[in-house]
């Protein structure tokens, strides 16, 4: 289990998170949802350890960042490193026997070619992969379906089920919201840094509603103006 505490975040005069508190079960999906700006990224490089934080982040097995997998928005990649070579690094950085790699090239990525010179989605993909190949037990991804394609989209819904089934701990970010509905126990809901609710997944299609109604309902007035 995973437990937060008054984590709280500032960018100089903007607090990006204001006294979180949440907790993580181990072997539930959790999907973190709100508006741009709800603080969601910042979460989870708290999460994640990137940034520092005032609060407190607790793993019940030990240093949280052994034993899970981030996977960012846009993952970085060196400019001189192919694809098997960010791979064969990070199997480095958990001393994890780096073999077997073209099986595990579930994507079909050509991992020969330097990473950077990857599109979008093959970069969302290869990165993916090597939170996967690290066998971690937590799995943090942000916006995994974005600038993704169909195909492997549906791929990455049935890898996250499958992790799932495998009792591992999952913490998901999406403005793709049909993408979370199959897929999550736990919604929770952060509005300007904090958070405004945590429920489980029959209420949804409640907080699904509500996020059209404020999202779009608002803007369509706009844009009749407009035309």
């Amino acid at each position: 289990m995973i437990t937060i505490k008054n984590l709280s975040k500032s960018y100089g005069d903007v607090k990006a998170l204001n006294e979180v508190n949440l907790h993580f079960d181990t072997g539930n999906i959790y999907g973190v949802v709100g508006p741009n700006g709800a603080g969601k990224t910042t979460l989870f490089n708290c999460i994640a350890g990137l940034i520092p934080y005032v609060g407190e982040i607790y793993y019940e097995v030990g240093d949280l960042r052994n034993h899970m997998g981030f996977l960012q928005t846009e993952p970085y990649f060196m400019s001189l490193i192919t694809g098997r070579e960010y791979l064969q690094l990070l199997c480095n950085a958990r001393n994890i026997p780096f073999k077997g790699i073209e099986e595990a090239n579930i994507f079909d990525l050509p991992l020969n070619r330097f990473a950077s010179t990857y599109s979008t989605g093959m970069k969302k993909k290869l990165a993916l992969t090597g939170v996967l190949i690290q066998k971690n037990d937590v799995f943090i991804l942000d916006e995994p379906f974005n600038g993704v394609d169909i195909e492997s989209n549906l791929l990455i819904t049935e890898i996250i089920k499958t992790l799932k089934s495998m009792h591992k701990t999952m913490i998901i970010s999406s403005h793709i919201l049909s993408s979370l509905t199959d897929i999550c126990d736990y919604f929770i809901v952060l509005k300007e840094g904090k958070v405004d609710r945590h429920v489980d997944k029959k209420a949804y299609p409640e907080i699904e509603n509500e996020m059209r109604s404020a999202e779009i309902g608002e803007k369509m007035e706009r844009v009749k103006k407009l035309v």
